[in-house]
Parts: C-alpha cells; sequence; structure tokens
C-alpha cells in the first residue's frame, strides 16, 4: 500500500516564494568593503532576484548551465543564490583564496557560462579568465567602483528587467549549485548539489536541537558564501525569514565584532581562527563590546580548542556551538549538543562534551571502521575512519573523480580519523593523511594542538609529522604566541607533560608569526610537513 500525499517538489523557489510572503519586512544588512552598511527588505529581495534570473534568461542561460560566482558575502551574492537555482540553472561559487590555476580549473570542470564577479575581484578573475573558453558573459558587481565599459554591469542588467519572472517547475533532483572541495588531497573535486538536498539540509539546520533558526534571529555568516554554501546559512536564515547581516570582505575581529555589536547579531558562524582573534579582542577589552545578544557562536571548518570555548563562556559568557561537516555533507554533518540524559555532568565533563563533534544530525547516520573496513564499537577509545550517509551527503563527485572516496554498501569516507562514544558523540582525532604513527603507535595531533593551546601565552598551535631516522615519525608544533606574551620550549614540554603520555611530546618546536593556512582558513600541514619535515633526521 503506497501512501496518499501530494508529490509536491522540494525546490530552493519555495524557500525563496516563502520568504517573499510571510517575511516581506524582514531585512538584509550588508557592510561594504569601505565600512558602510545598506539595507534590503526582503520584498525588495525577492524583486531583485526575479531581475535577475531575467537578466540571465535574457543572456541565453537556460536549465543546468552552470553560473559562477566570485563574491564576497552580500546581498547581490545572496540574489544569485536563490535567482540562479530558481530558474533552473546552477550556482557555482569559485573560492576567491584559491591560486588562479586552481581556480581555472574548477571553472573549466565546470563549464562555466557566466561569472558574476565583485569589481575588486576583477584583477582575481582576469588572471584565469583566458584559461575557462565556456564563459560567455563577464557580470561584475559594482562594489568599489564604476564597472569597466566592455563588461556587463550587475545593476544595469538588473534595472532593464520586470520583478515578476515566472519561476519554472522544476524537478527536485536536479542540480541546483556546485561547491568544490580545497583540495588539499589532490585537484578540488566538485559536489553537486540537487534542490532537494539543499531543502532537507535547510530544513534539519533550523530544528531546534541543530541550529535553532527562526524568524527572531539576526544570522551573520562569517564563513564565506564561496564555501561550502556558507554551511546552509543563507538558505536556512531565509527560509525562517531572520534578518541577515553580511559582512562584505571585512573580516577581522575588530571589524567583525564591532559588527555583531552594532547589528545585535544572535547567531554567527566562522572557522576556529576567526574566533580565535575575537576571543583575543574581548579579552584585552572585556567591556568594550555588548554581545549580549549573541545566543549561539557556531564553530566548525576544523575543531575548536576546548580552552577557546571554555574561554567564551567562562570570560565572556558566550556559547560555542561546535559543529562538524564537509563540502561533501552540504556541509553540517554532526552538532555537540549535550543530551538531557548528561546534563547533569559536572562542567569539566559538559565541556569534554562540548568540545566533541557532537552527534549526527537528523537524517545523517554515521559510522566508523578499521582499515579493512571492519565496523568499529562505540567505546570512545577505538579509533577509525568517520563514513556518513544521508539525503544531503554527496553520492559522488562531478566528472566520476574520486570513486575510491565512496564504498560499495553506500557510505561516504570522511578521511577523519574519529572515536564514538557509547553516546555516539564523534571526537576527531586527526585527518588520515595529518595521522601521527610513531614507532607504530598513533598520536593525534588534535589532541596535541588542544592541549598547547590550553597554555596561556600560546594563540594557535599546528602539530604536524616530522620524519624520524629511529621512530618513522614524531610530532613537532607549530606555534605562535599571543602578543606580549612568551614561553620556551621546555615550558611548553612542562605543560603537556601532565596533560599527554609521555611518547606524544612534540620533539621540537617552531614559533612562527603566523601559521600557513588552506584557502578555507584551516592549518596547511602539508605545508609545514615540506618546509620542516626533515629537522629530526639528523638527530
Amino acid at each position: 500500500m503506497l501512501g496518499q500525499m501530494m508529490e509536491t517538489p522540494l525546490l530552493v523557489t519555495s524557500v525563496l516564494e516563502r520568504a517573499r510572503r510571510f517575511f516581506p519586512r524582514s531585512e538584509i544588512v550588508t557592510r561594504s568593503a569601505a565600512g558602510e552598511l545598506s539595507r534590503l527588505s526582503y520584498a525588495d529581495f525577492y524583486k531583485r532576484t526575479a531581475r535577475l534570473a531575467g537578466a540571465l534568461a535574457r543572456l541565453g542561460v537556460v536549465r543546468g548551465d552552470r553560473v559562477a560566482t566570485l563574491c564576497w558575502n552580500h546581498h547581490r551574492h545572496l540574489e544569485a543564490y536563490f535567482g540562479i537555482p530558481s530558474m533552473g540553472a546552477v550556482l557555482h561559487t569559485l573560492n576567491l583564496r584559491l591560486h588562479p590555476s586552481e581556480l581555472s580549473f574548477i571553472a573549466r570542470s565546470a563549464e562555466d557560462k557566466v561569472v558574476i564577479v565583485d569589481r575588486s575581484l576583477l584583477p582575481l578573475y582576469q588572471k584565469f579568465a583566458a584559461d575557462v573558453p565556456s564563459i560567455r558573459h563577464v557580470i561584475v558587481v559594482p562594489d568599489d567602483g564604476a564597472t569597466p565599459p566592455d563588461l556587463l554591469d550587475y545593476e544595469t542588467l538588473l534595472a532593464a528587467e520586470r520583478d515578476d519572472f515566472a519561476w519554472p517547475p522544476l524537478d527536485e533532483r536536479s542540480a541546483a549549485g556546485i561547491c568544490f572541495t580545497s583540495g588539499t588531497t589532490g585537484n578540488p573535486k566538485g559536489v553537486v548539489y540537487s534542490h532537494r538536498s539543499t531543502v532537507l539540509h535547510t530544513m534539519v539546520s533550523c530544528m531546534t536541537d541543530t541550529l535553532a533558526l527562526s524568524e527572531g534571529d539576526v544570522v551573520m555568516p562569517v564563513v564565506p558564501m564561496f564555501h561550502a554554501n556558507a554551511w546552509g546559512l543563507p538558505y536556512s536564515a531565509v527560509a525562517v525569514g531572520a534578518r541577515v547581516v553580511m559582512p562584505g570582505p571585512r573580516l577581522d575581529a575588530e571589524s567583525l565584532t564591532t559588527l555583531m555589536a552594532t547589528e545585535k547579531v544572535t547567531l554567527a558562524a566562522g572557522v576556529p581562527t576567526i574566533w580565535l582573534g575575537i576571543l583575543a579582542l574581548l579579552d584585552a577589552a572585556p567591556k568594550r563590546f555588548d554581545l549580549s545578544s549573541i545566543r549561539s557562536m557556531v564553530i566548525g571548518g576544523s575543531a575548536a580548542p576546548p580552552s577557546m570555548i571554555e574561554g567564551f563562556q567562562s570570560r565572556h559568557k558566550l556559547h560555542v556551538t561546535h559543529a562538524w561537516g564537509m563540502t561533501e555533507t552540504s556541509p553540517l554533518g554532526s552538532l555537540a549538543r549535550i543530551k538531557r540524559s548528561l546534563d547533569a555532568a559536572d562542567p569539566a565533563a559538559q565541556l569534554g562534551l562540548r568540545s566533541t563533534q557532537g552527534y549526527a544530525v537528523t537524517l545523517i547516520d554515521q559510522r566508523h571502521v578499521a582499515d579493512d573496513g571492519r565496523v568499529l564499537p562505540w567505546d570512545g577509545s577505538t579509533m577509525g575512519e568517520l563514513e556518513v550517509r544521508g539525503p544531503f551527503v554527496a553520492s559522488g563527485y562531478l566528472g566520476g573523480a574520486g570513486a575510491d572516496r565512496f564504498t560499495q554498501d553506500g557510505w561516504f569516507k570522511t578521511g577523519d580519523v574519529v572515536t564514538i562514544d557509547a553516546e555516539g558523540y564523534i571526537r576527531i582525532t586527526d585527518r588520515s593523511k595529518d595521522v601521527i604513527k610513531s614507532g607504530g603507535e598513533w598520536i593525534s595531533s588534535v589532541a596535541l594542538e588542544n592541549a598547547l593551546m590550553s597554555h596561556p601565552a600560546v594563540l594557535e598551535a599546528a602539530v604536524f609529522a616530522g620524519r624520524h631516522p629511529k621512530w618513522d615519525e614524531r610530532p613537532l608544533a607549530a606555534i605562535v604566541l599571543k602578543p606580549g606574551h612568551s614561553a620556551t620550549k621546555a615550558e611548553l614540554t612542562a605543560h603537556l607533560e601532565s596533560r599527554v603520555a609521555k611518547f606524544w611530546l612534540p620533539d621540537d618546536y617552531l614559533f612562527m608569526a603566523q601559521i600557513p593556512r588552506t584557502s578555507t582558513g584551516k592549518f596547511l600541514k602539508s605545508k609545514l610537513r615540506d618546509d620542516h619535515g626533515d629537522m629530526l633526521m639528523g638527530r
């Protein structure tokens, strides 16, 4: 027997239409590079989105065509997020922090037909444009000056269109967007999101035990819109009618904290390096900023140090929500909420739970496996590679790349080495490519980094494998000290001795002004290994 329910497709268009009908007075706030704020109502946002779709159709964009964006976080980028998929085309966000050669590879792989680019980013676009023959039109967002006369101006195109574009009926399985991975383990790989997966991810992210988004929220996605759909926040915030605050290109701690205080942000999301800077700023001037409106700071992209989570809570009464996900998971995969049955735990135990990656969000299954594929027990100590599956997890990559990341029984291999405890809480111990194996024993670089960053003088720490003539690999630690603080190698070792096993202690420390990062803000340990991995070989 089959159910008798309507077969209404799950479409990004439905999210857009809901925003128009129920939340016309909600607003999108955008800060320009010069620091000026502009405000756009959802009613006008809808009209501009329809005009964008009309302009793209007039340029010859049809269903399935890829339209790229090379933009910061602003309301025009949000218009592209909705207008492109709703007209049946495919949104392809280009990561502006990648090298031009990587951008040309990505744009060629996606076969982009049109690119929407910020005026301030034209010099970057021009470095790879000639290598992407599929691009027919370049539309310039005038974010810092006039559009060159030989290129199409975004505002001029919209002004020539009607604001009642007829959205076409679409198959919910059709592509809505493409994001490419950061390419830290080879060429970037394209993840193709469907309308169905995007809407399901949006619904799950708004749930109370996930991000708990509502119309009363003020949401600021610090995570870039060119990285994993800004963790889905552009869609989920609009779905519930929340006020959206777009920070633009000014992502320093001072600018972000000022904007959060001024606009009374309730939820903001970004990678740990962003929040480390904000915590340092608040510690230096604890009464300067009023952030009492914030109910949650979502941190993901890489593991958040427990010392940072505890520092925000104890010193500033700010709550960190620790999340995990990947481009391949749309990206939200798990969230560190404390279950009611565990709520009576002591503060140290609660911090321990909040600093895990949590357990899988609704509709996502999780497991971890050994090298031979054997499913491992949830005992909190056995390490294995995390695998996930669900309706907004990728089933393959664009063009068939990376087939070895998908198992025959339908799971995605994340590359994260984890333990899972009896309650289902995931704790990442390493990336499979970063785990340190010394004399046959595994050492967790993440655990060492967290221990190092609990030292009062340490701002950042990245632990990586150094090659060793006897033990094969030994841990090395790259350290950035807080301004005005000092620490010796002996002091750092003494700090670690009561926190980790003796054989885990780093063989050496490298004090740096800045640790190299990937395009998404994560520590670039491959660069550290390449530059410093042989320093132990003569010992």
